[in-house]
């Protein structure tokens, strides 16, 4: 048997400029890091010739063309294997659509298992390259690249999206004591809220295609927040990177009508009014998870738990995706 693990993800700065839309002209940077919530995924030979998928539904095919998940299918298919003989299984802490990344945790894991059971090697760049080309090229989804690269690579991370395709990764220059602290100050909240990334995306992604004015500014501007929450976190600067997070996401409420709503709202200001020096939205929005950072824990925890919010506390991630079993 073969088990796979690939960590989740939260932003921390310069999200949505990873868009083939928006750095193909612009160049994208941001800053993201892996926490220790996972998708793994299993292979194991079975006596049977079909193929037998299990994620939060149930496939048995004879051949890998036939499946129904788009992902399993195009990897398979990139792997060269039609699955006789085998059975796929995937299990994730957190369900999908919560902006945590998990399409890209999901994608890298599988191919990772895939290479496994071929005996090949596979380095996190090339399995970062190998997930966007399936999701994005094959597939054509409207996503950026940041979820399969800080997937492939964990830690917390910079990226540089350059205009050719390639991406420029390296460890966020930080101390140990302002990665501790902002490692125990950082509290996730779920809203409750799970939707698909993918029509909000669509729009921020067409309007760049368009050279929408006010997207591009938009995603400039966020950029250079990007590169200021990078300075922060270098000066061990945690609250001014703390109110940063609050400009990104007033900026990033502004891309589209759908990325938040009124529980959303009044679930922000409830936690800036207990404690949190600053916040935002995970991922594309509309749902998921809302982060904030905080120096009074205590106080935040109770009003949102009172509020109705299950915390998922976390820690960082500095191992990437992995095979756990071989």
């Amino acid at each position: 048997m073969i088990i796979t693990r690939s960590p989740l993800r939260i932003t921390l700065g310069g999200g949505g400029t990873d868009l083939p839309s928006y750095y193909r002209d612009h160049t994208g940077f941001l800053i993201a890091a892996a926490i220790d919530k996972y998708v793994c995924i299993t292979i194991h030979q079975t006596f049977v010739p079909e193929l037998i998928v299990k994620y939060s539904r149930l496939e048995r095919v004879t051949h890998a063309d036939q499946v129904q998940h788009p992902i399993i299918r195009e990897s398979m298919r990139v792997a060269g294997l039609n699955g006789t003989g085998m059975e796929i299984t995937s299990m994730a802490d957190i369900p999908a659509g919560t902006g945590l990344g998990s399409s890209g945790s999901f994608t890298t894991a599988l191919i990772k298992a895939l290479c496994s059971f071929k005996k090949d090697l596979i380095s996190p760049q090339q399995l970062a390259e190998q997930a966007c080309h399936i999701e994005i090229d094959r597939l054509g989804e409207p996503i950026g690249k940041q979820d399969q690269y800080i997937a492939a690579f964990g830690g917390v991370t910079c990226f540089r999206f350059h205009p050719d395709d390639h991406v420029e990764v390296w460890p966020l220059p930080i101390d140990s004591e302002t990665l501790y602290n902002l490692e125990d100050n950082l509290v996730l909240f779920f809203t409750g809220y799970s939707r698909s990334a993918s029509s909000i995306l669509k729009e921020q992604d067409q309007r760049s295609k368009q050279n929408d004015k006010q997207m591009v500014e938009n995603l400039h501007f966020v950029k250079d927040l990007g590169y200021q929450s990078l300075e922060a976190l270098k000066e061990g600067n945690l609250r001014h990177f703390a109110e940063l997070m609050n400009v990104h996401w007033e900026h990033k409420k502004k891309r589209s009508g759908s990325m938040s709503n009124g529980d959303i709202d009044r679930w922000y200001h409830l936690a800036l009014d207990n404690g949190a020096v600053g916040g935002k939205l995970i991922g594309a929005g509309g749902g998921g998870f809302l982060l904030f950072y905080t120096e009074n824990k205590t106080r935040l925890r109770h009003a949102m738990a009172q509020a109705g919010l299950q915390e998922v506390r976390f820690r960082f991630d500095f191992e990437g995706t992995k095979t756990i079993l071989n």
